[in-house]
C-alpha cells in the first residue's frame, strides 16, 4: 500500500469533489514479461534512428537523458533537423516546421493514468497531451507514422510501420536479437519494457511519504501544505500529481484549436523545462504567475463578467486560492518531486550502425 495524504478542500459547490490524494510512486513499473533481454533490445531500438523513415531521428532525439528524457525545447523538431535539445535546428533548405506541442518527459511515463486507490491497468494508460492513444506500446508507433516527427516524405503514413519492420529485418544483429520474426508488436513491447525502467520513485517527496520525515525540508513541507490549500491537488493528484484528465486553462492549440489538455505530471520539473502544452513558460515562476492571472479570469467568469471572446475555462479553477506568498514554498515543494537519480546512459552503438 502507498502512504497517502488526504487533502481536505473547502467545497465551493455542492457537486462531488475530485479525489485529491497525493501519494508516493510505486517502487517498480515492471511487468512479468519484461525480461533483461527484452529491456536491452528496447534500449537499442529507442536510440536507433533506423526506426525513422529518414534514418536520422530516434525516439531519443526528442526524449534524451541529457534533458530529463525530454528535449528542453518549447516544441520539438523531428525530421530534417540536426543536433539535440535546444541546439537542434532544421537543416538548410528543410521545409518542415516545429511541432506545436511540448515534448513530455518519459520519466515515470509507465505510470500514466495511475490513480489513488484504484487498480492500475497499463493497457489503458493515456498518452500525449490529448490522451488520443492508450498504452506505451500504442504510443511508440505514433511518432513513426507522423510526417514531421519520424516519417518525412519518404513513405505514406499507411506504409510507415511495415517499412520500419523491413528495415529492421535487413540488419543481422536485430534478426538475432529478436530471435523469431520481427513484428510491430515485438518492437513496441521491447520499447515499452525499456521505458518502464525509467522511473524515479526515490524523490524526497516519495521518501517522506514512506515515512522518512527528514527527506523533505521544512520549506518543502510548508509548500506541500500551501499546494493543498491553494487547490492545486484538484487536478494535480495521485502518485504522478496528475488526474490525467483534460482541462481548459485558457490556452488554445495553434494547429488544432483544441482548448482542453491533459493535466501534466509535476514530477521532475527541475529537469524538464519549458512547461505547458506549448512550452511557452520557461520557468516555474512564470507558471505560477500564469495561474495567478488565470484565477482572476476564472473569478470574473464566476461574477458574470463578459468573457465570451476568451477561451473556455474549467470550473475547477474557481476553487483555487493561491496567494502570492504561496509561490516560494510551492516551488520548494515541487523541487521535492524531482529526483537526480535516474538512468542517463546512452548506448555506445546501435545495430544499424547509425549514430545513436
Amino acid at each position: 500500500m502507498f502512504t497517502t495524504l488526504v487533502v481536505i478542500l473547502a467545497a465551493a459547490t455542492a457537486e462531488p469533489q475530485p479525489n485529491t490524494q497525493i501519494e508516493a510512486l510505486p517502487l517498480s513499473a515492471a511487468l512479468p514479461g519484461d525480461t533483461p533481454a527484452k529491456i536491452a533490445l528496447g534500449r537499442l531500438l529507442f536510440f536507433d534512428p533506423i526506426l525513422s523513415a529518414t534514418r536520422d531521428v530516434a525516439c531519443a532525439t526528442c526524449h534524451h537523458p541529457q534533458h530529463g528524457w525530454a528535449d528542453a525545447r518549447p516544441t520539438p523538431l523531428g525530421v530534417h533537423a540536426s543536433g539535440i535539445g535546444p541546439t537542434r535546428k532544421l537543416v538548410q533548405g528543410a521545409a518542415f516546421l516545429p511541432l506545436t506541442r511540448n515534448t513530455p518527459s518519459i520519466l515515470n511515463v509507465a505510470f500514466n493514468g495511475i490513480e489513488s486507490g484504484k487498480p492500475f491497468d497499463p493497457a489503458k494508460s493515456p498518452m500525449f497531451w490529448d490522451n488520443r492513444v492508450h498504452s506505451l506500446e500504442a504510443q511508440a508507433l505514433a511518432p513513426i507514422r507522423q510526417r514531421e516527427e519520424m516519417r518525412g516524405d519518404v513513405c505514406r503514413e499507411t506504409d510507415a510501420i511495415s517499412a520500419m519492420i523491413e528495415r529492421l529485418k535487413k540488419i543481422p544483429e536485430y534478426v538475432k536479437l529478436f530471435g523469431t520474426e520481427i513484428t510491430a508488436d515485438k518492437v513496441t513491447q521491447a520499447i515499452a519494457a525499456y521505458e518502464r525502467t525509467l522511473i524515479t520513485p526515490d524523490a524526497p517527496f516519495d521518501r517522506f511519504m514512506r515515512g522518512d520525515k527528514t527527506a523533505m525540508t521544512a520549506e518543502q513541507q510548508q509548500g506541500m501544505a500551501a499546494f493543498q490549500k491553494a487547490g492545486c491537488a484538484l487536478c494535480h493528484n495521485g502518485p504522478m500529481l496528475s488526474d490525467f484528465k483534460l482541462h481548459a486553462i485558457g490556452l488554445t492549440d495553434s494547429a488544432t484549436n483544441r482548448t482542453e489538455f491533459r493535466t501534466p505530471s509535476l514530477r521532475n520539473l527541475k529537469h524538464t523545462a519549458p512547461y505547458m502544452h506549448h512550452g511557452g513558460n520557461l520557468t516555474l515562476d512564470e507558471v505560477l504567475l500564469f495561474y495567478d492571472r488565470l484565477m482572476d479570469q476564472a473569478a470574473e467568469t464566476l461574477e458574470g463578467a463578459d468573457t465570451s471572446t476568451l477561451p473556455p475555462l474549467d470550473p475547477l479553477l474557481r476553487q483555487m486560492n493561491m496567494l502570492p506568498e504561496d509561490h516560494a514554498p510551492i516551488k520548494a515543494f515541487l523541487d521535492a518531486l524531482s529526483s537526480d537519480h535516474y538512468d542517463k546512459s546512452v548506448p555506445d552503438r546501435v545495430p544499424s550502425g547509425l549514430k545513436p
